[in-house]
């Protein structure tokens, strides 16, 4: 069972740029009540598209070289990267059956 990985300013490119999978990056801090409302649902979704999708988090508070690069001002902020560019954004917290429909055209094949 797949779960999120965390990145950082170091890991972000060889884990997400770099990767041959889409990832999903949840822009999040410890101290933000919506990040927590998603996580669990981000690792529901990191363990039903294992395979198609990485799911990274990526604290705002302790990376803030990634955060400003691109242009993450408020929080959760999910960025999901394809081939190391970032072709969707979702601000806010969202439930699932408003999130997939937005990711699923950018899996990679498979189920689901």
């Amino acid at each position: 069972m797949a779960k999120s990985i965390v990145v950082t300013d170091d890991t972000f490119e060889g884990l997400v740029l770099k990767a041959e999978l889409p990832a999903l990056v949840d822009f999040w801090a410890v101290w933000c009540g919506p990040c927590k409302m998603i996580g669990p649902m981000l690792e529901e979704i990191a363990a039903e598209y294992e395979g198609r999708l990485l799911v990274a988090k990526l604290d705002v508070e302790t990376n803030s070289i990634t955060t400003i690069q691109y242009g993450v001002m408020n929080i959760p902020t999910l960025i999901l990267f394809k081939n190391g560019q970032p072709v969707e954004r979702i601000m806010g917290a969202r439930p699932k059956d408003k999130l997939m429909p937005i990711l699923k055209p950018h899996l990679n094949s498979g189920q689901g």
